[in-house]
């Protein structure tokens, strides 16, 4: 009887170390934040920061107090472009997880 029990032990121990339990899920958006400006090194600027102040709102907006935000990726485009002076509209954009 006592061989049994232990056979059995062995072989829910065997089955449990090889089960797969997924890791918790994390879940992530992409969130952006635009700056329309003149020169091009403002609004680059900017659009990190406020991308920044942005995803402190939509976080706390939705209860969410533990967040990884990644690396933030900026692209600007000319949107007009005048003989003194050219305007700049920069997108920062990052993925955020909670």
């Amino acid at each position: 009887m006592r061989f049994a029990q232990m056979v059995a032990a062995a072989l829910v121990l065997a089955v449990t170390s090889f089960a797969v339990v997924p890791p918790a899920e994390a879940k992530c958006t992409r969130l952006a934040f635009s700056v329309n400006d003149y020169g091009k090194e403002g609004p680059t600027n900017d659009a990190k920061k406020l991308l920044d102040k942005y995803i402190a709102e939509w976080t706390s907006e939705r209860g969410i107090a533990n967040y990884n935000t990644g690396k933030k990726d900026v692209s600007c485009e000319l949107f007009l472009d005048v003989i003194l002076f050219d305007e700049w509209t920069c997108r920062a954009e990052a993925n955020v997880c909670w």
